[in-house]
């Protein structure tokens, strides 16, 4: 029992003595802990000072972090205590947080790299306005295209007037068909006027009637029936003393004809198109001489392709002329051929040859010219040398010399001219045209008074007359309201076998406006101005005219829907020329009326 005991007593003893040594060694460790805390966290605050509040704060958190672990160990240690061997906490190293170093990003200024790479820009300008320019071209017939959404409506109308120097006035105009299958006009038109000097009248009568009648949806056919008649009396004679009978002194001419042709609308399937025509004309005067002048025409055009087209025409003029005494055959043959060429939008070439055979004479004429439009600009430079006939007959010469005598022969005037200019339009309303050329005229009639008393014009031919010709033309225009034209014709001649070329106007100068001034309101207006023409006095020497202004002025105004009231000024400026020696026009002369429309 007593040795239980013992043994008792030497378990507890041991017991004890583990457990004071544990427990001095844990205030040990502890001292250790707390004086590494200490001196932690004085190095804390130093860097604190340096650092920010943030950092300093993470530090003390860390610390107090620590101190926590320790203390945790210390209770596992008790928790966890062997009585075999003691247990023993060894700390190496304190906890000491740190900052990492921040990158930064660091700038350097440096000049730019020059870049010479150069770009290629381009602008389009676009059109400011939409208005179009208003280009010569020639006038070329065409079909009339109708809509099928338009109502064709037929005009008739009415007009009468009467004025000054015994001068009435009548004309009307008359249409009828569909517009599109057929169509058929009608007009005519009459007046007269006596003048103060004796026999000082004429009068003047018109009928026509014209159509145009579809034969399929590719062919038509179109013609013209009508008559013409021109009185007027010889009264420039000298001395103005001798007596005549007025039936002696009457001067009348009459014309009846017809024509017709048969036209090709647009291209057949081989680019081909034709428009032969036929006209039949009798001209004669109350002095038995009559004139019978057929003229046929083929003309037929190949195109190939926009560029290329190809252009033959074969004519036949064929005038027999017959008076009292004589007889006269004057024929005009030719055969007109000529090539088309576009080299591109803005180069046009026409070369041709035209072989003529004019009575007995066989000839070759030119027919070439160019155009070349400036680039991006509406202004043509245009030259060319052509040969033409202007075929002379008893009608036409009549036409031009109403005072003229029964012709003693009839030729035929040949053409050749080689000339040079511009054309174009400035803006969207104005548009010129001027030319300078060298010209001669082979067999040009000429026209001097008679020997007796100056009554008739005989007439002359000039075999070779040249000259230089400036010509111009001005135009301005405003869609329907307003229109101005103008244009002027200059020869300075050259050569001539006779003394002067006698009774041709050396410079002439022409201009017609039409005016809208309002809705109910039409004015319009003719001036003429020329230079006047060499003559032969009765003394056999050479005289010229005085020059002459004629200048007309008309309106017309809408008093109801069918009803207009019309005034016509003729010689306005009351300028009593000579267009013809000894023969006085009339002075200023005021015509007025009405119209009625019966649409």
């Amino acid at each position: 029992m007593l040795k239980q005991l013992n043994i008792l007593l030497l378990v507890v003893s041991i017991f004890l003595f583990s457990n004071t040594n544990v427990f001095a060694q844990q205030k040990k460790n502890n001292k250790k802990a707390k004086a590494t805390a200490k001196v932690a966290q004085k190095n804390n605050q130093k860097k604190a000072k340096k650092s920010t509040t943030t950092v300093a704060k993470k530090n003390n958190t860390t610390t107090k972090k620590a101190t926590t672990v320790t203390k945790k160990d210390s209770s596992t240690a008790k928790v966890n205590a062997d009585t075999s061997k003691p247990d023993v906490v060894i700390i190496y190293a304190a906890f000491k947080p740190s900052l990492r170093n921040a990158a930064k990003i660091n700038f350097t200024a440096a000049t730019p790299v020059l870049d010479t790479t150069k770009f290629s820009l381009k602008y389009v300008v676009p059109a400011q306005n939409l208005f179009f320019s208003y280009q010569p071209v020639p006038l070329k017939p065409l079909a009339l295209f109708v809509d099928s959404v338009f109502t064709w409506t037929n005009h008739q109308y009415v007009k009468a007037g009467f004025g000054g120097y015994t001068t009435p006035y009548l004309e009307t105009g008359l249409s009828f068909g569909d517009g599109k299958n057929k169509q058929t006009n009608i007009y005519g038109m009459y007046t007269s006027s006596k003048g103060k000097i004796p026999f000082q009248q004429f009068s003047k009568a018109v009928l026509n009637i014209s159509g145009i009648y579809a034969i399929n949806e590719n062919h038509e056919l179109s013609g013209k029936v009508y008559y013409q008649n021109n009185t007027q009396f010889l009264y420039g004679f000298q001395p103005d003393t001798l007596v005549f009978n007025k039936n002696e002194l009457k001067q009348q001419f009459n014309s009846i004809g017809v024509n017709a042709a048969f036209t090709r609308k647009m291209p057949n399937d081989y680019g081909l198109s034709y428009s032969p025509s036929l006209n039949l004309n009798y001209f004669f005067d109350t002095k038995k001489a009559g004139e019978f002048n057929i003229e046929a025409k083929v003309p037929v055009r190949k195109t190939f392709n926009e560029k290329l087209s190809l252009d033959i025409a074969l004519a036949a003029d064929i005038t027999a002329y017959k008076d009292s005494a004589k007889k006269i055959n004057n024929n005009l043959f030719y055969l007109n051929t000529s090539v088309k060429y576009k080299l591109n939008n803005n180069v046009f070439l026409n070369i041709g040859l035209q072989p003529a055979f004019d009575n007995s004479d066989v000839k070759l004429l030119p027919n070439i010219s160019a155009e070349a439009k400036i680039k991006n600009e509406r202004f043509i430079l245009q030259a060319g040398w052509i040969g033409y006939y202007v075929k002379n007959s008893y009608r036409s010469l009549a036409t031009y010399n109403p005072w003229i005598a029964n012709p003693a022969f009839l030729t035929n005037t040949k053409v050749s001219e080689i000339y040079g200019g511009f054309k174009g339009s400035a803006g969207s309303h104005f548009t010129y045209n001027a030319t300078v050329g060298f010209t001669s005229m082979m067999n040009q009639p000429l026209f001097t008074n008679d020997f007796v008393d100056g009554k008739y014009f005989i007439m002359l031919n000039e075999p070779d007359l040249q000259a230089i010709k400036i010509h111009g033309e001005v135009g301005y225009s405003i869609q329907e309201k307003f229109s101005f034209l103008a244009g002027s014709t200059i020869y300075q001649f050259t050569k001539s076998t006779n003394d002067r070329p006698f009774g041709i106007l050396p410079m002439e100068i022409t201009g017609t406006l039409k005016w809208q001034l309002f809705k109910d309101l039409h004015v319009k207006g003719d001036l003429f101005i020329w230079d006047g023409a060499k003559y032969v006095a009765k003394n056999l020497a050479t005289e010229k005219l005085n020059a002459a202004i004629d200048l007309n002025l008309g309106a017309e105004y809408k008093i109801m829907p069918k009803l207009n009231l019309w005034l016509q000024f003729n010689n306005l400026l009351n300028n009593k020329y000579q267009r013809w020696n000894q023969y006085e026009v009339l002075g200023l002369n005021v015509i007025g009326g009405v119209v009625y429309s019966f649409r």
